[in-house]
């Protein structure tokens, strides 16, 4: 890795301005000039040609102040008057290679850093963009400090430091990819996610020119378009109507992003006058009612990014999958990997009670589960919406005490867990009245009341406190050592909404600190919430709430374009009633990813034990894979009622493990393209369930393709195992 100095090889701010950072698994090409903003002219994966890209390129950040806008005006985050008016300062492009000993004290030692500060003179502002790689990815992460260095007015003899009102700013921009693929906007296409309640990662691909990006003569106009692509999430479900994750794609890379915040957020899309665009960012005054002083001594850090480069789809979304390996904070209990009961899904659906959850904790244990959860309900007496904050248990319901089946869910050889929504207290709890004001997210001075209940604000010491008290009690006197952690209202925009988020990541790290053998699921209503900073730390993922297990199938194998696949908890709920495909299809769902078991397991026939057993078997051999896998999309990624899907995780080995779903008005039979098997001689072997039949594969070793034929009975899955150079029992 290192930083290379283009051209005469003389100063960053030269004549010939071109800064080269060099890492094991990309390039990247900065303009430092000295009569211009900084901008990141070429991105491209290790080894490729950098290009010095146009004279006129997107500026790297772009930056607005009440009072400093953008020229032209318009909707866009781009033209920005104080962006355009950046210049880099002397000695300011800075290096650090793993193992430095300067550097920020968060530095990971196994990164390496890059860092380019630029200054604006009129209004005394600098702004720093900190990039930071791991060794072999081709992917970097990113975001920008905003500072101010002092600037005064001085009236009447009094002299006054002044405060700048930031009410945008980028963690990332730039044009480079247009540049480096050779295509134009009339080529391009993104592919992104919208997300919802029970209906998550609906990934489609879309040309640029049909979301947004009108086209225009350009040279007619004398100035830029001012249409652009947006793609956003407001209030605080970070994921509650879309991803956070974006894949431009042209003919020759794919230009690979996501935004690593617990809040609202925004990328966009545009032209220039002669070019094109892509900008990511945390919140907006614009769209997210968000602003923040700047002042001399409060300097603003903009939310992470992380930017990868690929040469195709499945290529983009592994780099992110080791992206997010290289920022995730792995603890030594996050590598257990537990099998986790629940009890929710299609089972006791929040009505725990001892004589209820007893049965189900000896059939969870005697299916080989590592951890039974207690979901909903536990805490109350009756109706507990809007009543919820203390997490007592219900003495109702636990005639013998909560501990009682804690201890025996620890007698059978499991971890006990709890359903926690800590965040929330509901507006007919007895806390809504005992707990002070500054406690509560407050707008316009009024608490904030959404779905009957009121937001704790993690700002607050007070609501902390009470947090840290709940936390102790039930981890430390009970002796649980899970939390599938909730979060089931949405709230608007706030004034210091960004500053809560923060804190609530500040807390949960504080936790695992003081508790470093605890777990905790992130879940949202499923996954409302599942962005790259709550991913970067906590244990798993919910997916869904999703109860019906077809609609499932095309979640859960689009889930690891959105998380990693040892943090996809999709849930499988075999039930009684099923037929025999449908129980096989529900439990399909979690083999590849984390299995979240649930379901009457103690009301089941031998029979369906004995399938409930060998899916079971069939996922433990994948989590022996599954933290160093990849994930392929044979059949791209699902699109929402896709009638054929499939899911596969590339092990280190080599070798495939693919789930294929035949869902509703599907074909008896179905071709996979899997390329990187041509020409070679493979083993197709069923790894659930072990009789495959109705399903009958065949290997076509010359075109790498895989034909399954599964018969009349759609919905129906199956999963197998592909190692390559052996003899295929699938056949030539």
């Amino acid at each position: 890795m290192g930083v290379e100095h283009a051209g005469t090889g003389r100063s960053p701010v030269s004549a010939t301005p071109f800064v080269d950072w060099v890492t094991s698994g990309f390039s990247a090409r900065f303009r430092v000039a000295a009569d211009q903003p900084v901008a990141l002219v070429s991105f491209v994966p290790a080894g490729a040609a950098l290009a010095d890209g146009p004279d006129d390129p997107q500026p790297l950040v772009e930056l607005t102040t009440i009072g400093h806008g953008r020229f032209p005006g318009g909707f866009r985050h781009v033209d920005s008057t104080i962006g355009a008016r950046l210049r880099p300062v002397p000695d300011g492009v800075t290096h650090h290679e793993p193992g430095d000993g300067d550097g920020d004290g968060d530095v990971d030692r196994s990164d390496v850093e890059f860092r380019i500060r630029q200054a604006d003179a009129a209004t005394g502002l600098q702004v720093e963009s900190v990039f930071r790689a791991r060794d072999g990815v081709a992917a970097f992460r990113t975001w920008t400090d905003v500072s101010t260095g002092g600037t005064a007015s001085e009236t009447d003899g009094v002299v006054e430091h002044v405060e700048h009102v930031v009410d945008f700013v980028s963690s990332f921009a730039t044009g480079a990819f247009l540049t480096d693929s050779g295509a134009s906007v009339d080529d391009l296409t993104l592919t992104h996610a919208d997300n919802d309640w029970a209906a998550e990662n609906r990934w489609r691909t879309d040309p640029l020119r049909d979301i947004g990006l009108a086209r225009i003569d350009r040279e007619a106009q004398h100035h830029p378009p001012r249409s652009r692509a947006v793609v956003q999430n407001r209030g605080s479900w970070s994921t509650g109507e879309a991803l956070p994750i974006g894949l431009l794609q042209a003919e020759q890379y794919s230009l690979v992003w996501q935004i690593e915040h617990n809040g609202p957020w925004l990328y966009e899309l545009g032209e220039t006058r002669r070019h094109a665009y892509v900008v990511l960012s945390g919140p907006t005054d614009q769209e997210h009612q968000w602003t923040a002083p700047v002042a001399p001594g409060r300097p603003f850090t903009s939310v992470p990014v992380s930017v990868g480069i690929a040469t195709s789809l499945d290529g983009a979304f592994g780099v992110l999958t080791a992206q997010r390996r290289a920022i995730r904070h792995v603890r030594p209990a996050d590598l257990a990997l537990p099998l986790v009961f629940n009890d929710y899904m299609n089972t006791l659906m929040g009505d725990p009670t001892t004589a209820k959850l007893l049965p189900l904790v000896d059939a969870a244990a005697d299916a080989g589960a590592d951890l039974f959860c207690i979901d909903a309900g536990w805490y109350a007496e009756g109706h507990w919406w809007d009543t919820v904050g203390e997490w007592l248990p219900a003495a109702s319901r636990f005639p013998g005490g909560l501990a009682e089946v804690i201890d025996h869910i620890r007698s059978r050889g499991m971890q006990a867990g709890l359903w926690l929504e800590p965040e929330v207290v509901g507006i007919n709890s007895p806390l809504a009245s005992t707990l002070p004001a500054d406690a509560f997210v407050q707008h316009h001075g009024v608490r904030v009341a959404e779905h009957g209940r009121h937001l704790l604000d993690l700002r607050s010491p007070a609501a902390r406190a009470h947090l840290d008290e709940v936390v102790d009690r039930l981890v430390g006197q009970l002796g649980v050592t899970f939390f599938k952690m909730d979060d089931n209202t949405m709230t608007g925009p706030f004034p210091g909404m960004l500053e809560h988020q923060r804190a609530l990541l500040d807390w949960l790290d504080d936790v695992q600190a003081r508790y470093p053998e605890l777990l905790i699921e992130n879940c949202a209503s499923g996954a409302m919430r599942a962005d790259g900073a709550m991913l970067s730390r906590l244990h798993m993922q919910s997916t869904s709430d999703q109860q019906d297990p077809v609609l499932y199938a095309s979640i859960a194998a689009a889930a690891p374009a959105a998380m990693l696949p040892e943090q996809a908890g999709n849930w499988a709920y075999p039930a009684v009633a099923m037929s025999d495909e449908l129980f096989v299809l529900s439990l399909v769902n979690g083999v590849l990813g984390r299995m979240y078991l649930s379901g009457y397991l103690n009301e089941m026939s031998d029979a369906q034990r004995a399938l409930v057993a060998s899916a079971i078997a069939a996922h433990r051999e994948v989590l022996t894979v599954v933290s160093d896998a990849v994930p392929v999309w044979p059949l791209g990624l699902p699109v929402w009622e896709d009638t054929w899907v499939a899911l596969g995780l590339r092990a280190a080995s080599g070798d495939l493990y693919l789930s294929v779903w035949s869902l509703p008005g599907a074909g008896d039979s179905v071709t996979l393209p899997l390329p990187e098997f041509t020409g070679q001689a493979v083993s197709v072997e069923p790894l659930f369930p072990l009789e495959p039949a109705p399903w009958v594969p065949s290997w076509d070793q010359a075109d790498g393709t895989l034909h399954l034929t599964s018969g009349d009975t759609a919905p129906t899955a199956r999963v197998l195992r592909i190692r390559p150079g052996t003899d295929g029992a699938a056949g030539d």
